[in-house]
């Protein structure tokens, strides 16, 4: 659970940093770049608008340069800072023109080349599906102009900080960070190079170094607004979220504009509890950028902790419906789609993940759980024979295959067997070697009705757990898969965290509403049952299991009820084995002798299915 999380918050984290690469470079160090690529007199136009972008007046600043173009058309340094005013607005074709105009007229220029490489990254914010599409080229465009600029010359920071940007964009962060200590080894008071620095070791999860360096460049620069949000968001990280909020305030003041300013403001809103502002911010954060999965998130997250999972719901599909790829938007729809019991929904959502990303661990887990919910509400039972099942199954073939060293994907895979019938021997798989890996190897446990080594599995999960967050997390995975008395005590340890009472409270409420129906949904089918009402009792007796897949009440009458369907097909005589193993699981107390007298049934009935099914195999082959 934890790995997910660290992955999904990096890619969070290289998307909002893709947002600051240009605006890095707009506010560069004005008087030392004058003298880098500067070529010639520097008019007084120029020089007013140089010390207009220092102080982030770029508006201002774009007018001055065009006054310096009105009286002279070839003046090159004009094209340059104009170029990099508009750059600063993402008016990115203006910017791209005025880059082309002063290369026409000094094709080696470093400081045009610089700029044109990174207005070419600050067209990846644009919402258009052909900038989207093609990315990769793209990017590769911008490393080709950042290159020339080194090859004008390997002497100015400008040019190695384009590089690293660049770099950073395709992934390479190592060498991006190289690009930008070498910079910085040109030019210590370069404060782009800091900042720059700064957003590399915060994708590198390095938020303590990053703070480091963006304090210097504050220091340098206090007007430089991706400083402030750096700063911010290595605080956030770190769990220092008053100090976070201060800088990310800062940044936003002096950049109202910026998606991952409002986005991280949302998540520190969020982390003290203020509901109210972190929607505020997230839906800022979507309407300056509508493809802005986290956002999306966001929202979810606080719809859910508010217990409006029905909505929660409806918010990630919004974001689907611009990014309907999108695997995180499409896994946590599965997630909340299981946690109100819309179980098909959430199978179509963790197929579509599997079917983009065929070794995604996450939804195959989540696969695995919604057919082990389906197995205790249908009246199918544990078995299925239908086409979607059999897909799933090669699904998780096929993932196992590309990825057999993943033990998640290897319990996923194994909980799916189990539930087709197999017999799985999860020894073999080895031991969990971590809490995610534990809760998975339990329910795989619980597929075999192995509930007492299942149970141990989650105690030691529970105890490990004492981050408020992860409780209730795992609180509310537990009350999805209706582990009634272990959700209950997950709850009851979240309760006692600060600020978690309330959300304890409405997670108790529904399980205590789970036991109610299951009690109620028992009842009903016993006295079904006793008035011969074989087929209602059935599906009556289905639904106790599933509010209460623990109940040995339930799954006992399951299995006579079944027991009694008039010429059973060899699916009921496979499940009325399986409930009758699963009563004697549920049964530690059960005497040994009459332990022995229902196992020896259910071995009777699996063989009286195969019989049936054989006989049915030979009547097609005719």
């Amino acid at each position: 659970m934890d790995n997910n999380k660290s992955r999904e918050s990096t890619r969070v984290l290289l998307a909002s940093l893709t947002a600051c690469s240009i605006t890095l470079f707009a506010a560069m160090d004005v008087k030392a770049a004058s003298k880098r690529f500067y070529h010639g007199r520097v008019s007084a136009s120029v020089a007013a608008a140089d010390s207009l972008m220092m102080k982030g007046k770029y508006a201002d600043a774009a007018k001055y340069y065009q006054s310096a173009i009105k009286k002279n058309p070839k003046d090159v340094n004009a094209n340059i800072g104009y170029g990099m005013a508009l750059a600063k607005q993402f008016k990115v074709d203006g910017a791209e023109d005025q880059f082309n105009k002063a290369l026409k007229r000094d094709p080696n220029n470093p400081g045009a080349h610089a700029g044109k490489a990174l207005n070419m990254l600050n067209r990846l914010q644009s919402s258009s599906n052909t900038i989207r599409k093609n990315r990769d080229s793209i990017l590769r465009e911008a490393e080709a102009e950042a290159q020339k600029a080194l090859d004008a010359n390997l002497d100015i920071p400008e040019s190695h900080y384009a590089m690293g940007m660049v770099y950073k964009e395709q992934g390479r962060l190592n060498e991006a960070a190289n690009e930008l200590k070498k910079a910085i080894s040109m030019d210590s008071k370069y404060n782009d190079g800091y900042t720059g620095l700064g957003m590399i070791q915060l994708a590198q999860n390095n938020p303590g170094a990053a703070a480091a360096n963006f304090k210097q460049s504050i220091r340098l620069n206090s007007g430089d607004w991706t400083a402030h949000y750096g700063l911010g968001q290595s605080l956030l990280t770190q769990g220092q979220t008053d100090a976070a909020l201060k800088e990310l305030n800062i940044a936003q003041y002096q950049f109202p504009n910026s998606w991952p300013v409002r986005l991280a403001l949302g998540k520190a809103y969020e982390s003290q509890g203020n509901t109210v502002a972190a929607v505020r911010e997230y839906q800022e954060s979507i309407r300056i950028k509508p493809e802005n999965p986290a956002a999306y998130l966001g929202i979810a997250n606080v719809r859910e902790v508010r217990g409006d999972i029905e909505h929660s719901i409806a918010e990630l599909r919004s974001g689907l419906e611009l990014m309907p790829d999108n695997a995180d938007l499409q896994s946590r729809i599965g997630d909340q789609s299981l946690r109100v019991e819309k179980i098909d929904d959430a199978i179509k959502a963790y197929q579509a993940v599997l079917n983009a990303q065929p070794g995604n661990a996450r939804a195959a887990d989540g696969l695995t759980t919604a057919y082990y919910m389906k197995a205790n509400k249908e009246t199918t039972g544990g078995y299925f024979g239908d086409n979607d099942f059999d897909d799933a199954l090669a699904m998780l073939d096929r993932a196992v295959q590309m990825n057999p060293n993943d033990m998640k994907l290897r319990l996923a895979q194994a909980k799916l067997r189990s539930l087709a019938g197999e017999e799985v021997d999860l020894a073999a798989l080895g031991t969990p070697r971590n809490d995610g890996e534990r809760v998975s190897y339990a329910q795989a446990l619980m597929a075999q009705n192995r509930f007492q080594e299942a149970n141990q599995e989650i105690q030691t999960v529970l105890n490990n757990t004492n981050n408020p967050k992860q409780i209730f997390s795992f609180a509310d995975l537990l009350l999805m898969v209706h582990d009634l008395d272990n959700a209950e005590a997950a709850y009851k340890k979240a309760s006692t965290t600060a600020g978690g009472a309330e959300r304890a409270r409405r997670g108790l409420t529904q399980v205590a509403k789970n036991r109610e129906n299951a009690r109620k949904s028992l009842t009903l089918a016993t006295d079904l049952s006793r008035k011969h009402m074989t087929g209602s009792a059935v599906d009556t007796f289905h639904e106790a299991v599933f509010s209460n897949p623990k109940s040995a009440e339930a799954r006992i009458g399951l299995a006579k009820a079944l027991e009694n369907v008039s010429k059973p097909t060899p699916v009921q005589l496979r499940e009325t084995a399986f409930q009758y193993r699963a009563y004697v699981a549920l049964s530690p107390a059960m005497p040994e002798k009459e332990q022995q007298k229902f196992l020896s049934k259910a071995t009777k009935l699996d063989d009286k299915a195969g019989k049936r099914e054989r006989k049915m195999a030979n009547a097609v082959a005719k």
